[in-house]
């Protein structure tokens, strides 16, 4: 298997983000892509470079006003007397329907979930090249490869076609699906992150092409607390083709191996013709977003447990956060993964 990675992911380097309405680091740092691309070695992949594919995936997934919005923003922001140095909104929309506004403060209110996607002058490079190490991760799939791992970075599974939010910008795990598309008829995604993938789901909601299924800390006292709970299930064309499973705080692993087994389950009577994985690892016992308490080895029996599938399989990295156990934890799903996956 490869990891597929680019330097450049490493440039978007926010300095903040608003929790409970203080200015709080921010945990989504470089130093992760680092950790985890030194576990992945360390568990024998090899690092391949993605190919730049502009925005010939990105666009099937996100609006031509949003990808403008992105690559323009932080420099009208700029020109604002007295702006923050990053882009956060401070206004945002009762409703979608209404009028777009050409106020960058507007637009900046319009096209972002919350305080948590900060933009820098470096993001839109950073963003564009983790959605192209999903695109070409998923490429080395459809030309025959049995898995691969994309190492996305800012992670994408809270962006929707129009927002940003959750630290995402792009959403990697639908643009992978989307080049998936191109050989296979029928592609499922699996978000086992501790947080609801509301950005993946909304892409897919009405679609029947694609299978969302997430697991995930019950949102009814989590973020992303408007989404992922059971209720949820596609409308129009979609309706049955998403399927959420939240979790109470604190599931360890058996509990949680019962839920992905449903999941599984799921998923096969979809019968799609490959998978993608949304690896969040930020269901570990001692990530600092506590939500979950997933173990080390649990990780690794997550990894058999999906490997077992053998389905062509496209792992997009999603959350994990630093603390001592974010290298391991990687390294137990990979080698779980490895061991039980067989095409």
């Amino acid at each position: 298997m490869k990891v597929v990675f680019a330097d450049a992911q490493k440039k978007h380097d926010p300095k903040s983000f608003l929790s409970s309405g203080a200015p709080q680091p921010n945990p989504e740092v470089p130093e992760r892509a680092m950790r985890l691309l030194s576990a992945a070695k360390q568990s024998g992949l090899k690092l391949e470079k993605p190919d730049d594919y502009g925005l010939q995936f990105i666009a099937q997934v996100h609006s031509p006003e949003y990808l403008h919005y992105l690559q323009n923003i932080h420099t009208r922001w700029s020109r604002i007397e007295g702006a923050a140095a990053e882009v956060t909104p401070n206004i945002h929309p009762d409703r979608r329907d209404g009028g777009y506004p050409l106020s960058a403060v507007g637009q900046v209110g319009w096209h972002h979930y919350d305080t948590s996607a900060p933009i820098t002058a470096n993001t839109w490079e950073s963003v564009c090249w983790s959605a192209h190490s999903a695109a070409h991760a998923a490429m080395l799939v459809v030309e025959g490869a049995a898995a691969s791992y994309a190492l996305c970075r800012p992670p994408g599974h809270h962006a929707s076609r129009e927002i940003a939010g959750g630290f995402c910008y792009l959403s990697n795990a639908a643009i992978a699906a989307e080049a998936l598309l191109m050989q296979h008829m029928r592609v499922a995604i699996l978000d086992i992150d501790v947080h609801h993938g509301n950005g993946t789901q909304s892409v897919f909601y009405g679609r029947d092409d694609v299978l969302t299924v997430s697991l995930h800390a019950d949102p009814v006292r989590f973020y992303p607390f408007f989404w992922g709970h059971r209720d949820e299930r596609g409308e129009g064309a979609g309706l049955g083709y998403n399927l959420n499973i939240p979790l109470a705080r604190r599931t360890a692993d058996d509990d949680y191996l019962r839920a992905l087994d449903g999941a599984l389950a799921r998923i096969a009577a979809f019968d799609p013709g490959a998978l993608i994985i949304a690896l969040g690892l930020d269901a570990h016992e001692a990530d600092p977003f506590e939500g979950l308490a997933i173990t080390t080895p649990g990780f690794g029996r997550i990894g058999q447990a999906i490997g077992r599938c053998a389905l062509p399989t496209v792992l997009v990295q999603e959350g994990g956060y630093l603390s001592e156990s974010l290298g391991a934890n990687l390294s137990a799903f990979l080698d779980g993964f490895n061991t039980a996956h067989r095409l």
